[in-house]
């Protein structure tokens, strides 16, 4: 069987604001709307002409449920548009990409817009159970004396909050966060923290270069209540470099660990979204695409090895397609850890890996390290969970575009043991 043509039309995203130990300026929900106002205003069509919006979301706010269905509507999509939520965790913007693939191929929508979204400085803090149920009884109890007694019963230490970042980034079926899994790879692979440092280091130096370049045209500004405007991703450090990243400590295993802030993606707000269009939109509608998506596959492995899951999912699209790894042009690889990007580089690189886990005959080979994240990754950019997969496909067309065309996978780690890849290619 042969699957239609899916092409992006166009795509645009709010600058990455990094998070600051306090509730960012914006809700999720005003960030996707932000983008996809922009991106909407510049179309040939209107925004109820499309047939569906579709939005990954891995930390949705509890007034924010359905954040698809609430940025359609905000969007001007009008009553008929459908609009949902996906979440696959750190591919959720690749997950809402690939649900729309699947319905234009299908033959169910001409036009999708689809992306990812999260404000992660917003993530909830809650009750421990210990307090819900104390606040249970205060609310059921009857009378002055009763409350009273109730107020024997509260401890200092049930008021302590539940961060619910933290829980949301750790496994929950293998108890370890996602840090930790970092440490892992590091562990299994001999990664130096030398090596981790200089990787992050790099990457705030190519977004720098790239920032002053006007490399990230897909950049939208946005303002916030105050007038404040947001021009750019805030959380790249120009002055990084080596020893200024040695002095930091280990955050996941502070007695022998590698993994520290500074080597690891930034917790993020954020929003990516990119308009997909079948054949029959782009003629109705005289657009120009940025591109096409090829092809995407989806991976799982072992939850305590996640950060290899760009491998996994790479691997069966290239044999799919009789491509190396240095075929393509270009790479993304979601840099939510140096040691992850690190390990997956290794692991094509290792005749046992390819073996035993992958069922090559052998190494798959080197990758060519200028190919891949050119312009810088989460390190330097930002990770906002919901929004990482949709970033690096958008972007990634951007890079092939701006070195004359070509084609190129973009691939992302998941929390939980799973990787996400597609390729894409422009002309």
């Amino acid at each position: 069987m042969t699957l239609s043509d899916v092409f992006v039309v166009d795509g645009a995203r709010t600058p990455f604001l990094k998070a600051r130990n306090a509730p960012g300026p914006f809700a999720a929900a005003d960030l996707a709307v932000a983008a996809g106002s922009a991106l909407l205003s510049r179309q040939r069509f209107r925004p109820d002409q499309l047939d569906e919006v579709i939005l990954g979301c891995a930390a949705p706010s509890a007034d924010e449920a359905n954040i698809g269905r609430i940025a359609a509507l905000r969007l001007g999509c009008g009553d008929r548009v459908p609009g949902w939520t996906v979440m696959r965790n750190c591919a959720s913007g690749m997950q809402a990409l690939d649900s729309g693939i699947a319905n234009i191929q299908r033959g169910r929508a001409d036009l999708v817009l689809a992306g990812g979204v999260d404000a992660l400085s917003r993530a909830h803090l809650l009750f421990s159970d210990a307090m819900v149920r104390w606040l249970s009884q205060w609310y059921a109890a009857k009378g002055i004396g009763a409350r009273a007694q109730l107020l024997t019963k509260l401890r200092p230490g049930m008021l302590a909050p539940v961060v619910g970042l933290l829980k949301g980034l750790t496994d929950p079926v293998i108890g370890i966060n996602m840090g930790q899994t970092a440490e892992n790879l590091a562990a299994r692979f001999g990664i130096s923290r030398t090596q981790m440092d200089f990787h992050a280091m790099r990457s705030h130096q190519r977004t720098a270069a790239a920032l002053d370049a006007g490399h990230f045209g897909e950049v939208v500004p946005i303002a916030d209540a105050g007038g404040r405007i947001y021009m750019e991703d805030d959380g790249v450090r120009r002055d990084s470099s080596v020893p200024r990243l040695a002095k930091l400590r280990p955050v996941f295993d502070r007695a022998h660990g590698h993994i520290t802030a500074g080597n690891s993606s930034q917790v993020t707000d954020g929003a990516a979204w990119l308009l997909l269009a079948s054949r029959k939109a782009v003629d109705e509608h005289g657009l120009t695409p940025l591109g096409r998506i090829v092809d995407t596959e989806w991976a799982g492995l072992d939850p305590a090895q996640m950060g290899l899951g760009p491998v996994h999912a790479a691997t069966p699209l290239l044999q799919r397609h009789g491509l190396g790894l240095n075929d393509l042009d270009a790479w993304e690889i979601n840099e939510a850890f140096a040691a992850q990007v690190i390990g997956c580089i290794e692991a094509w690189k290792s005749d046992d890996y390819c073996r035993t886990e992958l069922g090559l005959p052998g190494a798959l080979g080197t990758l060519d390290e200028c190919r891949l994240n050119v312009d810088g990754g989460a390190i330097a950019i930002g990770h906002p969970v919901g929004a990482s997969g949709a970033r690096i496909v958008l972007h990634l067309l951007h890079v092939l575009r701006r070195q004359g065309g070509g084609r190129g996978i973009a691939a992302i780690c998941i929390g939980g043991g799973q990787g996400g890849a597609m390729l894409v290619e422009t002309t």
